[in-house]
Order: structure tokens, then C-alpha cells, then sequence
């Protein structure tokens, strides 16, 4: 009898180690000086699969934040958006933007500003800053090469 329990309470257990680690994390106090620690820089710039990064110190808030990249072809003219969420982690002092944009044209200059905001509205930080990069075929990509062409104009 004693060997039908222990498995039991292991079960027991571990649905409570998985319960309590999928709770939702609460919001914190809202950093009033969102600032970029790392200026936004090409993680990858290929025609299937650009990613555009960059960090600042912790915003606070909501755990869920969008970091938000608006691009084009011309820099007066930023019409087109990607955005990735993020979870923050409440305990480091800073936090790091991934956002992927698919499909670009190979060979061509593509300008960009970032913003960031919070899930339940409030922008964190806009930077007004355009910069850009040149997008390389998939079949050229170099992961040196991608980082040296991502410029600030």
C-alpha cells in the first residue's frame, strides 16, 4: 500500500510545481526613463529572415511588451511594421527586443525606427533615430557580414 502512495504524492507534486510555475507574473512599477542601453543592431539580414534587436533598461509594467520595428524602402516613409512580444523578467536590469521581419527583397536598403511598448497600451521608449540596413540572399549569408552592414546613417 505504502508503494501506491509514493507515486501518488510525486504526481501530486509535480502538478503543483507545474501549476505554480504557470501562473501568471504580475506587473511591476513602471520604469518613468526607458532608455536604450544597446543601440538597435541586424542579428540577421537575409531575404527569408531579418531580425533587428536591441536593449534598454527594464520598462516595468505588464510582463508582456511588443518590441516594435517600422521599415521601408524610403527613409521619410516608414509604412510597414513587424512586432514580436517579449516576456520581461522582472529580475534583470535590462531587457533585450527581438523582432523578426520576413521577406525582404535581396539586394535592397531598408530604413527603420524601433519603439517598444507595453501589452496593455502605454509606449515604453521610441527612438526617432532612423537607421538601416542592406538585405543579402540567403545563399550570401555571413553572419560578420551582417553585422558590419548594419549602419547608422
Amino acid at each position: 500500500m505504502l508503494l501506491r502512495t509514493i507515486p501518488r504524492a510525486a504526481a501530486v507534486s509535480l502538478l503543483l510545481v507545474v501549476y505554480v510555475t504557470a501562473q501568471v507574473s504580475p506587473s511591476t512599477p513602471r520604469n518613468a526613463h526607458v532608455q536604450l542601453v544597446e543601440a538597435p543592431s541586424l542579428e540577421r539580414g537575409t531575404e527569408y529572415l531579418t531580425i533587428v534587436r536591441w536593449t534598454v533598461n527594464n520598462p516595468g509594467g505588464s510582463p508582456v511588451h511588443y518590441g516594435i520595428v517600422h521599415y521601408g524602402v524610403d527613409p521619410k516613409h516608414l509604412d510597414k511594421t513587424a512586432q514580436n512580444p517579449i516576456r520581461l523578467n522582472l529580475w534583470h536590469p535590462t531587457t533585450m527586443f527581438r523582432v523578426r521581419i520576413n521577406d525582404l527583397k535581396a539586394g535592397t536598403t531598408y530604413y527603420y525606427s524601433i519603439e517598444a511598448k507595453d501589452a496593455t497600451g502605454p509606449v515604453d521608449m521610441t527612438s526617432s533615430m532612423v537607421y538601416h540596413f542592406s538585405v543579402v540572399p540567403d545563399s550570401q549569408y555571413h553572419p560578420a557580414a551582417t553585422a558590419a552592414n548594419a549602419k547608422v546613417p
